[in-house]
């Protein structure tokens, strides 16, 4: 009796955290992927770069905001595969996370397919191309510059995963300087829009699985075809390893150069509490 309870209590948690992704990644997917759109679809009058990175970094935000009590607020899944590696989460969870993640990522690209579907139309005359003038598959998923080989850009979304790990831990540890609760969420959300704004040059800073292959799915069912898997010497495969590569990574060399050095939970706390009594 105790196993069954317990299967349906871990079959509950699952399908809420399922649900809770899929709503939430739908919701920061729009925002992201829209501002792509206009900024292309406009001509650049209607925003530029920096609005790109901001639509970004406002979505992750409202995202954590409102996820972070039911998921942790899981909207990566190379940071949620890492937690399964590092035994933080079990593999019911993984699944839950990761097809929550998906299957957000495909519904919002079909949602600005539809909003955008007139403009997109008319920017192409009806041609969807990956590559070209008037190539619009890059409003939803990422593409190299033309200048940068595979592994420049393997190298750039490594790095540039690294960096959000690195950043996330810092805001998030206890047993460091951490931000308040209600201050993460913003501090992460502008980290995003700072790796943006850094290091979006060769690659679009996917640095998130779940934010590339749906769309990249999607598009190939809406009409660009499997060019979107073959173009620029098929692509596609980086923004998922590099990034999964990148977080395991961040994760090592936060643990040696950072979380091995902080004093344990107890004597931070103890020294937090002995500052208060000493400034009172």
């Amino acid at each position: 009796f105790c196993r069954k309870n317990s299967k349906e209590v871990q079959s509950t948690t699952a399908t809420r955290i399922l649900l809770t992704l899929l709503s939430l990644f739908l919701f920061i997917q729009v925002f992201g992927l829209s501002s792509v759109a206009q900024v292309i679809l406009g001509k650049g009058n209607s925003g530029q770069y920096l609005s790109i990175n901001m639509a970004f970094g406002i979505g992750v935000t409202l995202g954590i905001y409102a996820a972070g009590g039911i998921s942790g607020a899981h909207l990566n899944a190379a940071i949620s595969i890492t937690q399964y590696f590092l035994g933080k989460i079990s593999g019911t969870t993984l699944i839950a996370y990761i097809t929550g993640q998906f299957l957000g990522s495909f519904l919002a690209s079909a949602t600005v397919f539809a909003l955008y579907y007139e403009a997109i139309y008319d920017y192409t005359n009806g041609s969807l191309t990956v590559t070209g003038p008037t190539a619009t598959a890059m409003i939803f998923s990422t593409y190299p510059a033309p200048n940068v080989s595979l592994q420049g850009a393997f190298f750039t979304e490594f790095t540039a995963t690294v960096m959000l790990i690195l950043g996330i831990l810092v805001i998030h540890d206890e047993r460091n300087n951490a931000a308040t609760k209600v201050a993460q969420p913003m501090l992460t959300g502008l980290l995003v829009m700072g790796i943006g704004l850094g290091m979006g040059l060769n690659t679009g800073y996917a640095i998130n699985p779940s934010r590339d292959l749906p769309p990249r799915i999607f598009t190939a069912m809406a009409g660009w075809g499997m060019a979107v898997f073959t173009a620029e010497n098929y692509w596609w495969w980086i923004p998922i390893a590099a990034p999964i590569l990148g977080c395991l990574a961040g994760v090592l060399i936060y643990k040696l150069c950072i979380d091995l050095h902080n004093y344990p939970a107890q004597e931070t706390e103890n020294g937090k509490e002995k500052a208060s009594m000493e400034t009172s």
